[in-house]
């Protein structure tokens, strides 16, 4: 996996070359102009925590902003304590394609992938 991390700060979240093209079409297809992928960590799953991707063109005040090649993640301070350093990633596979969050403070996850535990 080619990984393109922020010019501006060694952690946040980074996104890699195929997360970068995948978000570009799906901003493209949106057709709104200041969309960023908003990333929230929310109590449930599984393991204890899951993570939420939606599309924002708003800012809070407790907002953090990481732009990579032109491409906006936002996170609030909150989720940023159990995200950061993450690198999200598009993958494409037989099972279909999704996007994932190699997470380096989760110490666990659930079989499906989809919640974390970072006790």
């Amino acid at each position: 996996m080619d990984t393109v991390q922020p010019d501006s700060a060694p952690k946040g979240v980074g996104l890699s070359v195929s997360a970068i093209a995948q978000l570009n079409d799906l901003f493209a297809a949106e057709a709104r102009q200041g969309l960023m992928l908003r990333i929230v960590v929310d109590g449930g799953g599984c393991a204890g925590f899951t993570y939420s991707f939606d599309f924002d063109d708003v800012l809070n005040e407790d907002d953090r902003t990481f732009e990579t090649e032109g491409v906006k993640v936002v996170v609030d301070v909150a989720s940023l304590e159990f995200i950061d350093g993450s690198v999200l990633n598009y993958v494409e596979s037989l099972g279909g394609n999704h996007f994932t969050l190699e997470n380096p403070n989760a110490t666990s996850s659930c079989g499906c992938g989809s919640s974390f535990s970072v006790y």
